[in-house]
């Protein structure tokens, strides 16, 4: 029988293997994509080409959602987040073996696998809420992503490193760091698949059957997620935690498509507005150093401080750090937008934007979590990471075009209008509550 000491053990195992695997996914990401576009260019053989491998990595996040939600859906969260380490070291393998025969294509098809680190980092935030109780759901969320903080920085810092190991192979240097992720996302998935047990998902479901049956029965037979009757009542409610069952329970929950909304909004304006910024930057003097240094900033702003944001989510609720949010991408498109060369303006717009991002993220995924049934959970979460990187890798894709025909500005000031419809929702809802 599972009873409340042994489940606080569980949800202290349970974060200590999701921080310790965001650390190392964190890393094995930010490394490679460092010099993602640098690989790009040197194969691709221009830089019209070298936007490519970032989106083909974006592209690949959002298609490879759907599965590893459905996996997890039906077998946890252990083998769906190991399995999504595991494709993602295969695609950097990939991305290296295109790189020694210098096929771009290949490149891209390894950059979309390779894209499944991303997934995993993503789902990772769902699977610390899956345990968390409802009132400090939103600090669990949180304390997963803020572990993300340590490997972003780590990594760009070790890239050089990892390219110069490599010399001797006869591989591009750019090559390297997708090699030394390879090994990375290893031993993440090895990491979980010791140390993510009980699953925590399946665990949540069988303490939700066993407060509906009134007894704790069920929950103590799938503390390992390996039991016969585990299996079979799995089993028999797949379809329960389909797509279309997903769907429905979207449908049928406003909060749950405030979330959404929130997750996909603040992904797309972030996105959106930090790829182009460096190219704003670069043509208004601002050299390489300058510009790392901006972007540290916004790393910090999405990451340093997601624990205040879940502990504020927590306190004063999932709606009121939603409108903050928005509030705060809003003014970080307004100081950007207007900066026109003014670097400390456009440092203080990129740290306000991920920041906001920080803020729709945590408490979007938290009240999606809230708002949806136990079983239908893993289904929705997966299909919000694919609509939140499928509308982010459409801006991204648009926002250069944007630049191009109409300047930074415009694309800050129609950034700032995708906010609209979130923060008319997110009000409307919040008032009919």
């Amino acid at each position: 029988m599972l009873g409340g000491t042994d489940l606080r053990a569980v949800r202290r195992r349970v974060r200590l293997a999701l921080v310790l695997s965001q650390i190392l996914g964190g890393l094995g990401v930010s490394t490679a994509v460092a010099l993602a576009a640098v690989l790009a260019e040197e194969i691709g053989g221009s830089e019209a080409v070298a936007g490519l491998a970032s989106t083909s990595s974006v592209v690949g996040t959002a298609l490879l959602s759907l599965p590893f939600a459905a996996l997890m859906a039906r077998r946890g969260r252990r083998v769906g987040l190991t399995s999504a380490y595991a494709v993602a070291a295969v695609g950097g393998l990939v991305v290296v073996a295109g790189a020694a025969m210098r096929n771009f294509p290949l490149l891209l098809v390894g950059m979309a696998a390779f894209g499944a680190s991303n997934t995993a980092n993503l789902q990772a935030r769902f699977a610390a809420a899956d345990l968390a109780e409802p009132l400090h759901r939103a600090r669990a969320i949180s304390t997963v992503v803020w572990a993300t903080t340590i490997g972003a920085v780590l990594g760009p810092n070790i890239a050089a490193p990892a390219g110069q190991s490599v010399a001797g192979l006869g591989l591009p240097e750019a090559a390297g760091p997708f090699l030394w992720g390879t090994g990375v996302f290893l031993a993440a998935g090895v990491l979980l698949h010791l140390l993510l047990r009980p699953d925590p998902l399946l665990t949540a479901r069988a303490l939700a059957r066993a407060e509906e049956n009134g007894t704790a029965d069920a929950a103590a037979d799938n503390t390992t997620g390996d039991a016969p009757e585990a299996r079979t009542r799995e089993a028999e409610d797949g379809d329960g935690r389909s797509l279309r069952a997903g769907l429905a329970a979207v449908a049928a929950s406003a909060h749950a498509r405030v979330a959404l909304a929130a997750i996909a909004g603040s992904h797309t304006v972030m996105v959106s507005v930090m790829v182009m910024t460096p190219v704003d930057l670069g043509g208004h003097g601002a050299g390489v150093e300058l510009i790392g240094l901006v972007i540290s900033g916004h790393i910090a702003g999405m990451y340093a401080f997601s624990p205040v944001v879940g502990w504020l989510a927590d306190r004063i609720g999932r709606f009121s750090v939603i409108l903050s949010g928005v509030a705060l991408l809003g003014c970080a498109t307004a100081l950007a937008g207007t900066a026109d060369g003014n670097h400390a303006q456009s440092a203080a717009g990129l740290f306000l934007l991920g920041l906001g991002w920080s803020a729709g993220l945590v408490a979007g995924s938290a009240l999606l979590t809230d708002s949806i049934p136990q079983h239908a959970r893993a289904a929705v979460q997966g299909f919000s990471d694919m609509i939140m990187n499928s509308a982010a890798g459409v801006g991204a894709a648009l926002s250069g075009l944007v630049v191009a025909q109409a300047g930074y500005g415009w694309l800050n000031l129609l950034a700032a209008a995708l906010l609209v419809p979130v923060a008319v929702l997110t009000v409307a809802v919040a008032v009919r509550r």
